[in-house]
């Protein structure tokens, strides 16, 4: 039997640091992505991360065919902002790593300058199978608000924390019956923007709510290759406030409401 839960998670900093970047500046991925979410969940539940080249973390073996939904969240209950169009507020850090293991340069002094995200905040989705024991401990830890371990954004010292865990009776799979709005970030296949649906409403040849389209290309698993290297491998996310036509047909798509839908991936 499965169950479909959802928290919604905060951090005052976070860094998901792009592998392929380094000089001048290390650059952070803007969304959340799937890999670090189950790090975040694997110290919630107090699973192992990396601690041998070339074997996956036990959090990540135990926790990959997890389906999770991500949704970034547009403000809170006091009007707070969060994000505009689907872009976090950054800013660049510049600081010395002085411990020596860092940098073969005389002195063992290595400067480093990071771009990091303000107050990055995303509503998780989670459908756990109820007779998984993991699942279970997972879902305890969550309605309880208690980790095994300190779950952080990126680095050990921006810290995570949630609220608001919410169950999900009667979920169900989307229809395509009508025309739809994608709540969460959803993988693309295809251009989507061709299956975008006409404005209903206007004001002054404006429309009453201007539309965005935000791409952001985001790791969705480790390769898991001969080599042992676990690369990310990547996947083509959208994020948007636009409605689609019944044509675009996205799969593992279900009802939250009336009017939004969210993926599970």
């Amino acid at each position: 039997m499965q169950k479909l839960i959802s928290i919604d998670l905060f951090a005052d900093f976070g860094m998901l640091k792009k592998p392929d970047t380094n000089k001048p500046v290390y650059l952070t991925f803007n969304m959340l992505h799937k890999p670090a979410l189950l790090g975040i969940l694997g110290a919630i539940v107090g699973e192992a991360g990396f601690k041998e080249k070339g074997v996956l973390p036990d959090y990540y073996v135990k926790l990959k065919d997890l389906k999770v939904g991500i949704q970034p969240i547009q403000e809170d209950e006091m009007g707070k902002q969060f994000h505009e169009n689907g872009n976090f507020q950054k800013t660049i850090i510049t600081y010395n790593n002085t411990t020596g293991m860092a940098s073969k340069e005389q002195g063992g002094n290595l400067m480093i300058t990071e771009q990091t995200m303000i107050a990055p905040a995303f509503r998780c989705y989670f459908l756990l199978e109820t007779e998984n024991e993991l699942h279970q401990r997972l879902d305890k830890n969550l309605a309880n608000y208690q980790a095994e371990y300190l779950p952080y954004l990126g680095k050990n010292e921006f810290s995570v924390w949630w609220k608001d865990y919410r169950e999900y009776d009667d979920v169900e799979e989307f229809d395509y019956s009508k025309e739809y709005k994608i709540g969460s970030l959803f993988y693309k296949n295809e251009a989507v923007s061709k299956h975008v649906a006409k404005a209903i409403g206007w004001k002054k040849h404006k429309e009453i709510e201007m539309r965005f389209l935000y791409f952001e290309r985001l790791p969705v698993c480790y390769e898991e290759i001969a080599k042992k290297q676990f690369q990310y491998s990547y996947g083509d996310f959208v994020y948007t406030n636009a409605r689609f036509t019944t044509d675009l047909q996205i799969e593992n798509m279900k009802v939250i409401n009336e009017e939004m839908q969210i993926q599970l991936f």
